[in-house]
């Protein structure tokens, strides 16, 4: 670390270029500086730090993992990133894991002193930014799935974002859904998805209802 001090070091993060100097200099009293060895994890997956963490040298990746230890890469990071955001706005566990790639240092900020740089829990802006962190974790589930699942695994997951919990406690899906949308929703060809749904009735992992809608079993979580 240089001999620079924390409020130096936040003025030269583009994340709080629009602090006022009471903001940036509050922000500056609560940060803590940490430096990470290569290799060395930062976040985990389904799991919470309840910090934001903001590189300031050195180089991060951005990786995914399903049960059987598969991964996939979702982005590297560069000074002036920042790592965490998603979870502290929606109290959920981070969607991925984030390893050093090489030494890299960092300025932490706690969650009490990170919520006082958002605006009020009850505004419009702050919704706002819960609905876009919600639509980012799907795009995430969206790539591993992608890049870690077969066809099968694709298709299932597709199948029980759709299903709702009904009255009686089963998951059933309304709408009709074509064999080609999901086609274009899992990356397969549509004569893949209509191989698959025939051998998911066949198992009796989904069943469709009269109107067109399906029943999905939930033992159908075990392909996703």
């Amino acid at each position: 670390m240089t001999m620079l001090s924390s409020l130096d070091l936040i003025r030269r993060v583009p994340l709080f270029s629009v602090l006022t100097d009471a903001q940036a200099a509050s922000v500056a009293d609560s940060v803590v500086k940490r430096r990470f060895k290569r290799g060395e994890v930062i976040v985990e997956q389904d799991k919470k730090s309840n910090a934001l963490f903001i590189l300031l040298t050195g180089r991060v990746r951005v990786i995914k993992a399903d049960e059987r230890g598969r991964e996939v890469i979702l982005a590297t990071m560069h000074p002036g990133d920042y790592i965490g955001e998603m979870s502290l706005i929606d109290n959920q566990p981070h969607s991925a894991t984030v390893k050093a790639e090489i030494q890299t240092d960092v300025l932490m900020l706690g969650r009490l002193e990170f919520a006082r740089c958002l605006p009020e829990n009850s505004s419009m802006a702050y919704a706002v930014m819960r609905g876009l962190v919600q639509r980012l974790r799907h795009a995430d589930r969206k790539i591993e799935s992608l890049a870690l699942m077969d066809v099968y695994g694709r298709v299932a997951r597709a199948l029980l974002e759709f299903a709702v919990e009904g009255p009686d406690g089963e998951l059933r899906i309304r709408d009709k859904i074509s064999r080609q949308d999901i086609a274009k929703m899992v990356g397969a060809s549509r004569e893949m998805v209509s191989r698959v749904m025939k051998d998911l009735e066949e198992r009796a992992l989904i069943e469709t209802q009269p109107d067109g809608g399906l029943l999905v079993k939930e033992r159908l979580h075990a392909l996703s």
